[in-house]
């Protein structure tokens, strides 16, 4: 069985937000790098924002796309 990083960035939804799930567990919706960084912390996965690679693969999956999609939602 493959093992996963323990942070998750799920697909963008129609509304442009992504998923954000640590541990299995949803933590919110993210609609920026800034999002992300804010719900790891708060999960306690990693330090202040501006200390978190969130381009680490052994940290953080990113699906249906990388840190830099962020999709406008529709008008």
């Amino acid at each position: 069985m493959t093992e996963h990083p323990p942070v998750i960035v799920h697909p963008p939804t129609p509304s442009g937000g992504r998923r954000v799930t640590v541990r299995g567990q949803i933590v919110g919706l993210a609609h920026g790098r800034g999002d992300v960084a804010e719900f790891l912390r708060r999960a306690g996965v990693a330090g202040p924002a501006g200390e978190i690679q969130l381009d680490d693969p052994r940290l953080v999956e990113w699906r249906g796309g990388n840190l830099d999609d962020w999709p406008m939602p529709p008008a």
